[in-house]
């Protein structure tokens, strides 16, 4: 394995590993997207990849049973492809669920099924032993003092065995700060680790928490003294296995340049949709070329393409400028590392993976949880049903075909708020159903939402201190809302047509992407660039579905106009009481301005919807389409919201009209999502 291709300024020893590590719980990638995978890392000068899907039930669950015929082959051809690109393929094992550490018939097994997998040409390997019971058994307490004396004495005899590689990691049970007990520096465990463990294993490590907002060099450095070696980050920034309703495409970030020459390497265990990890990836790694921390040059990021860094990067140098989005300075941009400026450069090399004609073959699902069954999209609207949810679990059922006439951009759209009453269904009510079918030939679609049950919560408080370095979560509640449509004058604007939202039936749910066929999908609507995604659809999707702990720009602004419009509602009964509905007042003029740019921008979102069921990439289109889908039902609805707001001249007749709020779990999209339905 040759000396990878950026290198690590930091260490001179040892080459830096950066990579991907395909280590969460779902369904697992495929032969041909790891295959592209490789191509893609290779390309951006990373070089390792950890096979690691927990849901493959023989690298966890039944981690005795060698592999088939048929299996290895796969296993050989992924190998193969590895080599060829230059990446270091890591064959990992996650025994610890069930192994007995004092029996050698154990680690013979274990020895023998790596064994298996050297015949298959790999040549490095890990040992997991994360997510998995703290106790022995009591054959193994007679044996070993502790825990971590087991884990240390069984990994130390396979890296012998395997005649001590090059590359052997090992992910401790005591993966995270916040695991550690008591603490990082004080733990047993972990210094059991460090001192036992043999120096040439390197060690998995999270950071703070599972998912760590921001990883410091302190942080780093006490645990590189408690392991007696520098830990590889397994960071889990981008990972969306614990609530596949979120989505995170935004740019690596929450760890500083600097860290780097106090690390082994960085793998980041990404979306569980491989065709979401293009930033992800990418953005990793340009971070691990830099040397220095943008924001030591910036005392906020800025929104503006427009705004100029101007700071010194080195004492040696001049003052040299350095464009936010921009391309000035090519030894300024290998050492700085700003992730607005890294997602632009990203976004820009994705485009092209939009354009590349992709098909897909065969009914596709969505990743799920294990345990759970398989999703069939042989049809419109998959029944979706979460293990371990409580009885009140809203199911969606497929609705029968029917044709949406489109709003024009023009349209009034009322909304009508009903009691609990006059609601034809409760949660327990609706029924859970399992639809089969085949779609039928590909056509062009309206922008006519289909109408959707949303949630909203209606207690939104301060987020705690101890909260603050969480994964924004979201409340288990629903309402339900009906939503009548008005025919208007013809639409002023020529291109996409504008639909805000839909009639809500009950036994709606989000459809699959157009297209879909038991066959390979070959018929693909004409070019034309009105329908062409671009850059700027690109970077509003980033935006929407950003990363765990903040906002895109566009996903704040989204909020921010919608929060003020609606609590300053009542500027519009005051400004028509002040001085009547002929002469409004200017806060009444501020309120519909603003009122506006909202529609501009769920316009945006409609584009960006339209846009993307048109792309080449059938794929892409396949991992991304159930989230655009639903974050743009919510944003039409709340932008119907507004325009019913300033039709009846404020928010009073919210009271009349008794909003019902009833309790469910909804969780779909993410922080953006929750946050622009509580204030409803």
């Amino acid at each position: 394995m040759t000396e990878r291709r950026s290198g690590n300024r930091g260490n001179t020893n040892q080459r830096f590993i950066c990579g991907v590590i395909e280590g969460f719980y779902g369904r697992p990638w495929t032969l041909d997207q790891r295959k592209d995978l490789y191509t893609k890392l290779a390309r951006f000068g990373m070089d390792t990849y950890v096979y690691a899907p927990k849901d493959d039930y023989k690298h966890r669950a039944y981690w005795r049973e060698m592999y088939t015929v048929e299996e290895g082959d796969h296993l050989t051809a992924l190998i193969t492809a590895a080599k060829s690109e230059g990446i270091k393929f890591v064959y990992a094992l996650s025994p610890g669920l069930d192994m007995c550490y004092s029996s050698a018939k154990e680690v013979n097994l274990l020895k023998k099924k790596l064994d298996q997998i050297v015949q298959f040409g790999c040549e490095a390997f890990a040992l997991l032993f994360d997510d998995i019971e703290s106790e022995m058994n009591e054959q193994d307490k007679e044996m070993f003092k502790s825990f971590a004396f087991a884990q240390v004495s069984v990994s130390n005899q396979i890296y012998e065995h395997l005649s001590q590689p090059e590359c052997f990691l090992f992910c401790p049970t005591q993966y995270c700060a916040s695991r550690a007990i008591p603490d990082v520096r004080n733990s047993e465990y972990l210094n059991t680790i460090g001192e036992k463990l043999a120096p040439g294993i390197d060690i998995f490590w999270t950071g703070p928490k599972v998912i760590s907002r921001i990883i410091s060099v302190e942080s780093i450095e006490e645990i590189s003294e408690v392991l007696h070696r520098p830990p590889v980050i397994w960071d889990n920034l981008h990972a969306n296995d614990y609530d596949q309703k979120r989505l995170f495409l935004g740019p690596y970030s929450g760890r500083v340049p600097e860290l780097i020459p106090k690390l082994r390497g960085v793998i980041t265990n990404p979306n569980c949709e491989y065709g979401a990890n293009f930033v992800a990836i990418h953005s990793l790694a340009q971070w691990s070329r830099c040397k220095i921390d943008g924001k030591k040059f910036l005392d906020a990021e800025s929104e503006s393409a427009d705004i100029r860094l101007e700071k010194d990067v080195a004492s040696s140098r001049a003052t040299s400028t350095i464009t936010l989005y921009g391309d000035e300075g090519a030894d300024d941009r290998d050492e700085v590392y700003i992730p607005r400026r890294a997602l632009k450069r990203s976004v820009i090399e994705w485009l092209s993976e939009f354009r590349r004609s992709k098909s897909m073959w065969g009914p596709i699902t969505k990743p799920q949880p294990s345990g759970m069954s398989p999703i069939s999209l042989s049809s419109f609207t998959p029944n979706q049903t979460k293990e371990g949810q409580n009885q009140d679990e809203l199911s969606y059922k497929s609705p029968p075909a029917m044709e949406l006439k489109p709003i024009d951009s023009s349209d009034t759209v009322e909304v009508h708020f009903r009691s609990p009453a006059d609601s034809p269904h409760s949660a327990e009510e609706l029924p859970s159903s399992k639809s089969s079918g085949i779609l039928g030939p590909a056509t062009p679609l309206s922008l006519v939402s289909q109408g959707s049950l949303e949630g909203m919560d209606v207690n939104s408080g301060p987020v705690s201190p101890a909260q603050k370095d969480e994964p924004m979560q979201e409340p288990d509640v629903v309402s339900f809302m009906a939503v009548e449509e008005e025919t208007a004058k013809e639409s002023r604007l020529k291109s996409i047509p504008e639909v805000d939202t839909g009639p809500v039936d009950s036994t709606r749910s989000i459809p699959s992407p157009p297209y879909i066929s038991n066959q390979m999908i070959t018929d693909l609507p004409p070019s034309n660039s009105e329908f062409e995604i671009t850059v700027e659809d690109i970077f509003l999707l980033c935006d929407l579905f950003y990363l765990p702990f903040e906002h895109g720009t566009e996903g704040l602004k989204l909020l921010q106009e919608f929060s003020w419009l609606k609590q300053n509602s009542h500027l519009l009964n005051e400004g028509h009481k002040g001085k009547g509905a002929s002469s409004p007042s200017r806060e009444v003029r501020e309120w519909h301005d603003r009122a506006s740019r909202f529609d501009e921008m769920s316009r945006a979102l409609n584009r960006l919807f339209t846009r993307l069921t048109y792309i080449n990439n059938r794929e892409l289109l396949y991992d991304l389409y159930p989230y655009v889908w639903d974050m743009r039902g919510v944003v039409s609805l709340l932008n119907a919201y507004v325009k019913w707001l300033g039709k009846c001249l404020g928010g009073k007749g919210l009271i009349g009209h008794g909003l019902w709020i009833g309790m469910d779990s909804w969780r779909w999209n993410g922080k953006i999502r929750h946050s622009m339905c509580i204030w409803v």
